[in-house]
């Protein structure tokens, strides 16, 4: 794996050396666009709106506009704005996990010590765990500030990238229903809830619609067509609750959906 950040993580006194990879790979097929007349690649580039010639990436900064005028900024100028998050992450408190949200999470990254910091991070990594809890932090990757929880798993340290309060919309303009359920229903409910419940284990998922997708690729490819029905969208054939639960709490109805 290529590392993608390098600084250090510092609670307290104690400061880490560490390099931070990317934890996760996509799962789906790098499709290409197409034009649908000839099949051509679709390639897209980088004009100057003025000239309308081909710029060169290295050839291209970027800039913010003050009073119709952009101001141009450079590398060192990304760097200024926050020197010590730029290379370092400070863990400014520690939360119990389950404090946060899931709506805040983003990315998760794994953390490699380097030599000089085995000690340290192994300490970190085991305070962590004994103490069940997560390190918050924040700090500057891609001329951006990001909040982070740091936690161990196992045996590597995991940093997760969470977004700002600010960045999560308001539900409120949502039409959402104001009605209380009946204590039966409710009941009911919880008695499917209790009965579906189990020990997560994410290995038991899998993308599966990659897969088919690509076993559609390879009929076609072959001159083959793939039969297809189009799923409606239906209701349930009664409109009285009481009756969809019970029939959901059925062993034969549970195992057919």
């Amino acid at each position: 794996m290529r590392s993608i950040w390098t600084g250090s993580i510092g609670f307290g006194l104690v400061n880490i050396p560490i390099k931070m990879y990317s934890a996760v790979e996509s799962s789906t097929l790098d499709l290409d666009m197409l034009d649908k007349k000839d099949h051509a690649n679709i390639k897209f580039k980088r004009v100057n709106e003025n000239t309308g010639k081909e710029v060169a990436y290295e050839n291209i900064v970027k800039g913010y506009m003050v009073d119709d005028k952009y101001v141009v900024l450079d590398k060192t100028d990304f760097e200024k704005a926050a020197p010590e998050k730029t290379k370092h992450i400070e863990i400014i408190q520690f939360v119990e996990e389950h404090e946060i949200d899931s709506t805040y999470f983003e990315s998760p990254y794994f953390l490699e010590p380097e030599k000089t910091g085995s000690r340290a991070y192994s300490l970190l990594r085991e305070a962590l765990k004994k103490t069940g809890k997560a390190g918050v932090g924040l700090f500057v990757m891609h001329n951006r500030e990001h909040m982070c929880i740091i936690k161990a798993t196992d045996d590597v340290l995991i940093l997760n990238r969470i977004r700002f309060a600010q960045e999560i919309r308001s539900h409120k303009d949502l039409n959402l229903p104001s009605t209380k359920s009946k204590p039966a229903e409710l009941k009911m409910a919880t008695t499917l809830i209790d009965q579906l419940t189990q020990k997560f284990d994410v290995s038991k998922y899998k993308d599966e619609y990659t897969d088919k997708l690509l076993k559609i690729i390879k009929l076609k490819a072959k001159g083959k067509s793939v039969p297809f029905k189009p799923m409606k969208v239906v209701a349930s054939k009664t409109q009285d609750l009481m009756e969809q639960l019970k029939a959901s709490l059925t062993p034969s109805k549970r195992k057919a959906s």
